[in-house]
């Protein structure tokens, strides 16, 4: 048997192009990299970062890479060329890959775009692919399902919701997620204020949310990363007097803070969430959840448990599930979290796929 095997790896994980780490224009991919690296770390594996310019995560070692940033999938239409800017720090970051690979016993891909998986079959070392959405454009359905099949065990998802927008799902390897819950406080009792998170676009669905709290005559607190302040302005617009405010982009510990002090969150997505790690950080604070039937969340939510799953793009059962909050056990809500979603829940799933992957790269699949 391979040593490595057994033997504590040395691992370079590749960022999302999309923005710096600690930006918020990543979204969920940037928590999702700083608890894995931690979680790794901690297990006494060695992990280096490349990512953009700029980035900062604590306790992370990042080496900065300059470069244009990539526009974000879900912003392109299904049939989408392959994009990419001139100067682009996508290729400036394989590049790097590319040239110090032997130093690493397996590169770990955190950016949903083409190049990484095009350039896969050229390295010497193994890349595992860690998927961070569900099927968005041909394009990228394509050449993920290309590696899925030349590269047994290198994809990697979040749920089962994920993988099933994949006709390649079978050979997707679910990982879930983990947060470090000494970070988040669970608060048994609550204000009478709604929360919702994420990133403010279109596509996260903040229009339906804002109409179940105005029609249920609670507040909603909105925390996440504005890109598109027109955007925002015309929904101040569309929905003036409705009780709801911006409320910024706050750190984990602020957020956290705020957070769990909520009777619930909304998760109101138009599309197939990978997964929702903003769901794992309410039911941290024992904040019970509230989301569509659609995506990620479904395979988070235990319906009538830890919150409640609606029909995706229904305000009315928003409304009647809003009603039924109180229902909920907090205490429910944070097991939930500490049963599947703890850093050492992740860490085990993680690294048996990492070794998984080695093991399969040895016996020559």
């Amino acid at each position: 048997m391979n040593s490595k095997l057994s033997q504590s790896l040395k691992l370079l994980f590749l960022s999302t192009p999309v923005g710096p780490l600690g930006s918020g224009l990543g979204g969920g991919v940037e928590l999702t990299l700083k608890n894995i690296a931690q979680a790794l770390s901690d297990r006494g594996h060695r992990v280096q970062v490349l990512a953009p310019t700029g980035s900062a995560l604590p306790d992370v070692a990042i080496v900065p890479v300059p470069g244009n940033l990539q526009v974000t999938a879900q912003t392109q239409g299904r049939d989408a060329p392959v994009i990419m800017p001139g100067d682009a720090v996508l290729a400036q970051m394989w590049e790097h890959a590319r040239r110090i690979q032997q130093d690493y016993d397996v590169l770990v891909n955190f950016a949903y775009d083409w190049l990484p998986f095009y350039l896969t079959p050229f390295f010497d070392r193994p890349i595992a692919h860690l998927v961070s959405m569900g099927s968005l454009t041909t394009a990228m359905d394509q050449v993920i399902g290309q590696i899925a099949h030349q590269f047994p065990g290198s994809i990697g998802v979040h749920s089962r919701a994920q993988a099933a927008t994949f006709d390649f799902a079978e050979r997707c390897r679910c990982l879930g997620n983990g947060l470090d819950l000494s970070l988040y406080d669970f608060q048994p009792v609550p204000t009478n204020g709604l929360a919702w998170v994420g990133r403010i676009a279109p596509e996260k669905g903040i229009e339906e949310a804002i109409a179940a709290a105005q029609t249920a005559g609670i507040p909603l607190k909105i925390w996440g990363v504005m890109p598109d302040r027109r955007y925002w302005h015309s929904i101040e617009q569309a929905y003036a007097g409705a009780p709801f405010s911006y409320e910024g982009f706050l750190s984990t510990a602020e957020l956290q803070h705020q957070l769990g002090q909520c009777r619930g969150l909304l998760m109101t997505p138009r599309w197939v969430e990978a997964f929702g790690n903003v769901a794992i950080e309410a039911l941290a604070c024992g904040v019970p959840v509230i989301a569509y039937r659609r995506g990620g969340p479904g395979d988070i939510v235990e319906d009538g448990k830890t919150g409640w799953l609606t029909t995706p793009d229904c305000v009315d059962e928003l409304v009647a599930a809003i009603a039924r909050l109180d229902q909920i056990d907090r205490r429910d809500c944070r097991q939930r979290a500490e049963a599947e979603y703890s850093m050492a829940a992740m860490g085990d799933r993680v690294e048996s796929w990492l070794r998984d992957l080695l093991h399969k790269r040895d016996e020559g699949f």
